[in-house]
C-alpha cells in the first residue's frame, strides 16, 4: 500500500506552494486533435476552444495554469484512417496549434529550453511541438527538415504501425516478420540528432528500440511509456530497456493512459500511476524519469487516473509524502525534460 495523502490533506498547502514554484513539463499530449475537431472525448467536427475551461478532455489553457504546467509538448498524431494523407494531415494539425500559440494569450511556441525559461520569466506558458509517427515525413529527409524549420522539436519514429522508418509496437513479435529500424529510419535518427530534434522511442517495437539505441549518439526519450514489470503491455518498457534509455542521458515519461497503468479500468488510479513512477525511479534513478501524460489521447473506457492537467499537483504532494527530496521531485516534474531539451535543442 502506497503512503499517499489526499488532494486536500494536511500537507496540501505547503506541497501546493512547492508545486507552484516548479517548472512543470509534460512530454506528451494529444490535445491538438480536440482543437482540430478530431477528439476522442467529444463528437467529431466540434473543435474545442483551447482558451476556455472545459468539462471534457484533459487539457485547455486554464487547466494548464491550474496545474502549473510551464511547458506542454503537443503531439501531432495521425490515426490509422488518415495514414494515406499523413503529411497533409500533420501540417493541418501544426497550423491548428500554431494559431493557439501565436494568439498572444498566455502561451507561446518554444523551440529550445531557453525559450521555455523566457516564457516562464514573462509569466507565460510554453508549448512545444512533436510528431507522433514518422508517416508524417514519408520517405523524405526534406520533409523532416521542413517540420523542424516550422518549429517541431520532437518526433516519435513510429506509432504502433510499420512505416518507412521501422516497425511499431502494435505489429506483433519478430515472428510476424523481421522488423526493427529500416536503413531510412537510421538516417532519420542521424538527421534528427544533427538538426537538434529529440528522438522519441515510445511506440517502437522491441527490435526497433534495440536498433535505435545501437545508433543513437544523443539522449533518447520514451515520452509516454510505463513499466512492463508492473503491466506486461508491449507499449511499456522492460527494466533493461529503461536502463539503456537512461544511459543515453534520456528519460522515460510516465503516462496516465489507462491500459498502460493497469489492465483493469477500475484499478487505473493515481496511486497505480505512482507505482509505475516509483518503480522506474528505482530502476533508472531520479535523473531519468519525467511526465508524459498522453492527456487527450485516451478515454474513460480504459480507466481514468487523472481527470485533467489541473490535478498534477497531486504527484508533487505524494512524491514528497513518500520521502522523495524536493530536488528529485523537481527533476521528475520538469527538470529532467528541461535538461534533455537543453542538451538537444539548445
Amino acid at each position: 500500500m502506497l503512503n499517499t495523502v489526499s488532494e486536500r490533506g494536511a500537507a496540501s498547502a505547503s506541497a501546493r506552494a512547492f508545486h507552484d514554484s516548479l517548472l512543470v513539463i509534460d512530454g506528451h499530449a494529444d490535445t491538438v486533435l480536440d482543437l482540430a475537431g478530431l477528439s476522442y472525448s467529444r463528437p467529431k467536427d466540434k473543435p474545442r476552444d483551447f482558451f476556455a475551461r472545459g468539462d471534457h478532455g484533459h487539457i485547455d489553457f486554464p487547466r494548464l495554469v491550474e496545474g502549473n504546467v510551464g511547458c506542454q509538448i503537443f503531439a501531432l498524431f495521425t490515426d490509422d484512417e488518415l495514414v494515406a494523407e499523413a503529411k497533409a494531415h500533420t501540417w493541418r494539425l501544426l497550423e491548428t496549434m500554431e494559431a493557439q500559440l501565436k494568439a498572444d494569450r498566455g502561451i507561446v511556441l518554444a523551440t529550445k529550453a531557453s525559450e521555455i525559461l523566457e516564457a516562464r520569466a514573462a509569466g507565460k506558458r510554453a508549448g512545444m511541438l512533436s510528431i507522433e509517427g514518422g508517416e508524417a515525413i514519408g520517405e523524405s529527409l526534406d520533409e523532416l527538415r521542413a517540420f523542424f524549420a516550422r518549429g517541431v522539436r520532437l518526433m516519435g519514429l513510429t506509432w504502433n504501425r510499420r512505416n518507412a522508418l521501422g516497425r511499431g509496437a502494435g505489429t506483433g513479435t519478430a515472428a510476424d516478420g523481421r522488423g526493427g529500424l529500416t536503413d531510412f529510419g537510421r538516417k532519420v535518427v542521424k538527421e534528427m540528432e544533427r538538426l537538434g530534434m529529440v528522438v522519441d522511442a515510445s511506440h517502437l517495437s522491441d527490435e526497433a528500440l534495440d536498433d535505435l539505441l545501437a545508433v543513437a549518439e544523443r539522449p533518447v526519450v520514451a515520452s509516454h511509456s510505463n513499466s512492463r514489470a508492473l503491466v506486461p503491455h508491449r507499449r511499456n518498457l522492460e527494466d533493461a530497456q529503461a536502463e539503456r534509455i537512461a544511459k543515453t542521458g534520456g528519460l522515460i515519461g510516465i503516462t496516465f493512459a489507462g491500459v498502460f497503468v493497469d489492465p483493469e479500468p477500475a484499478k487505473v488510479t493515481k496511486e497505480r500511476v505512482l507505482e509505475h513512477l516509483e518503480h522506474l525511479l528505482s530502476v533508472v534513478g531520479p535523473d531519468h524519469v519525467g511526465l508524459g501524460s498522453d492527456f487527450d489521447g485516451f478515454t474513460e473506457k480504459y480507466g481514468i487516473a487523472f481527470g485533467s492537467a489541473a490535478e498534477l499537483p497531486w504527484i508533487t504532494e505524494n512524491l514528497l509524502a513518500r520521502g522523495h527530496s524536493r530536488a528529485d521531485v523537481a527533476k521528475v516534474m520538469g527538470g529532467n525534460w528541461l535538461r534533455v531539451l537543453k542538451d538537444i535543442c539548445g
